[in-house]
């Protein structure tokens, strides 16, 4: 199945909005049918259009991170703009919560377009690739002065049945609290938008900001295949750990 003109049209954003102020993510089941998830985790094993780059080097985990660069081949640009369309109120209601005046504009590209004059031109959004003991460790993509709050994440292959282990974790540390842990389930095909750094939480005494960060934990068997969507570029870096936060 492959998703129609209408697909990102027909979702409870309201119910997202919702879950995603109480939890920090959202998740859209099947948005991606198996076969066509199975053929995107098959491309991405072949194209030699990718940029590799390896998560030890980077001390981020094990495994491979597999740039796509400035253009997204499809079907990942029009996920990428159509699901910024409806993410863009979302984050400008966050940012009202919190107290930020600064407004995302209602499409990408006005949006990429400001982070290109701020100097932010390094692609973020990729394909991930463990195989058996790899993983990705806590971080966040946060560099930069315009930073998107919110990030989609996609399993491409079958938990149980292409590998084991490999659970998608986040992490949310609250002041003066203990980080707190969630399991995030996605099946063949699921994606998530998730907090990219930091959401607007309901205190006492308003709203205030805690920090999330996420990790794919350990594959224990087989290959684990995944996406990785950021609507926000990084600034240039000679380095591509200066793109990332770690959890140290």
């Amino acid at each position: 199945m492959t998703l129609s003109a209408d697909t990102f049209e027909k979702l409870d954003w309201s119910a997202i909005a919702a879950q995603l102020a109480g939890e920090g993510y959202a998740v859209l089941p099947r948005l991606a049918g198996a076969d066509e998830a199975r053929r995107l985790a098959r491309e991405a094993g072949t194209s030699t259009a990718l940029r590799r780059v390896s998560l030890d080097s980077l001390d981020l985990g094990r495994g491979d991170l597999l740039y796509f660069g400035a253009a997204l081949p499809q079907p990942w640009a029009r996920w990428r703009a159509d699901l910024y369309r409806h993410l863009a109120p979302i984050a400008n209601r966050w940012n009202e919560m919190l107290g930020i005046p600064y407004r995302f504009p209602a499409a990408l590209g006005a949006f990429l377009e400001r982070s290109r004059r701020a100097g932010q031109t390094q692609a973020q959004s990729h394909l991930n690739q463990l195989g058996a003991d790899d993983y990705l460790a806590l971080h966040q993509r946060s560099e930069g002065e315009h930073v998107f709050p919110l990030q989609v994440v996609a399993l491409l292959t079958a938990p149980g049945k292409d590998f084991t282990g490999g659970e998608l974790v986040l992490t949310e540390q609250r002041p003066r609290m203990q980080s707190r842990p969630t399991v995030v389930p996605l099946g063949l095909g699921d994606a998530a938008i998730i907090a990219t750094a930091q959401r607007p939480f309901k205190g006492s005494s308003g709203y205030y900001r805690v920090n999330l960060r996420h990790a794919v934990s350990r594959v224990r068997s087989g290959e684990r295949i995944g996406v990785e969507l950021s609507f926000h570029d990084a600034p240039q870096a000679a380095n591509d750990q200066r793109a990332f936060d770690l959890d140290t």
